[in-house]
């Protein structure tokens, strides 16, 4: 039995095959540089946060409240109307007011101000719901006590 052929040279390092070693004109440049070709122009990308060429900066949604004040949802006003005075316009109180902070903390301003203003107009359309029930039952309820009284007499 022959034993077979080494590989390599004998004084070959590691026991490298022939013609696996450097190839020539390899390991000249650093990393990331091909020869030839540099920064290409307009082909950057751009800083995190800004827009790409040709679009506008990104804005909010509206402006804010005048001196960074919060914007009140009147939710618990809100609840006392659906408990006290008219409970369908007191549940759409409460549904619009509950959007205000969500629409706020996105930065839709204007969104959580229309939320609010709508919250407060369904709390005042409740309360004055309730107050002409109760007119309109106390008139009523007169009427009835009067008409019973006279007849009666």
């Amino acid at each position: 039995m022959t034993t077979p052929p080494p590989y390599g040279n004998p004084g070959d390092p590691y026991g490298q095959q022939p013609g696996y070693g450097q190839q020539p004109g390899y390991g000249q440049q650093p990393y990331g540089q091909q020869p030839g070709y540099g920064q290409q122009p307009g082909y950057g990308q751009p800083a995190y946060g800004t827009p790409p060429p040709g679009y506008p900066a990104p804005g909010g949604f509206g402006t804010p409240p005048p001196g960074g004040a919060p914007i009140p949802n009147y939710l618990w006003q809100s609840i006392v109307v659906t408990l006290l005075c008219c409970l369908p316009a007191g549940i759409v109180a409460i549904v619009n007011a509950t959007r205000v902070q969500p629409k706020q903390q996105l930065g839709d301003i204007q969104g959580a101000l229309d939320c609010s203003k709508r919250a407060r107009t369904w709390c005042i359309v409740s309360a004055v719901s309730a107050v002409a029930f109760w007119i309109l039952y106390i008139v009523v309820f007169v009427i009835i006590i009067g008409s019973i009284s006279s007849s009666s007499s």
